[in-house]
């Protein structure tokens, strides 16, 4: 960590097409090696697939839900006191819950071999927003390490 100063947290530019914050944060969370260009054309293309399967609803309100269903609202973080390392359960601030979510569905989409980012993409948000898939028992695993850990909680500063 930096002792100078913290940093400045910039505001995100939205995405040209549907102009939503969101949709922006999951074309950089996809994004490797720089090539924005490839990373909108991999989520425009899961977009059309949630569309194509849900004619009748917008893919942006599934990927909201599908975010919101995978947020987790405690975490545990490892504190060292007297030599002892516990962790402690915290809350997460609203900007790490989303975060982490996008990153999960992201992370268990590609994890899905033999399929295109693509439709692996379009099916691990679907699954979210079902309530059902990988990034939702990635949630409840975290969730179950915070109640296990309960009684550190008291270390928390």
């Amino acid at each position: 960590m930096s002792r100078r100063r913290r940093a400045v947290k910039r505001p995100l530019a939205e995405d040209p097409k549907y102009h939503s914050a969101l949709v922006s944060r999951l074309i950089n969370t996809v994004m490797q090696w720089g090539k924005k260009s490839l990373a909108e054309r991999i989520v425009y293309g899961a977009f059309n697939q949630i569309a194509g399967k849900n004619p009748n609803s917008d893919p942006l309100e599934i990927l909201q839900r599908a975010v919101d269903n995978a947020k987790p609202r405690l975490e545990v973080k490892a504190r060292r006191v007297g030599g002892a390392t516990y962790q402690v359960p915290l809350e997460v601030s609203t900007d790490r819950q989303t975060s982490l979510a996008v990153r999960w569905l992201v992370g268990f989409a590609d994890a899905r071999k033999g399929t295109p980012l693509k439709d692996a993409l379009a099916a691990e948000i679907l699954d979210a927003y079902q309530g059902q898939g990988n990034a939702i028992r990635k949630r409840d695993e975290v969730h179950k390490m915070a109640q296990a850990n309960k009684a550190f909680a008291h270390f928390r500063w």
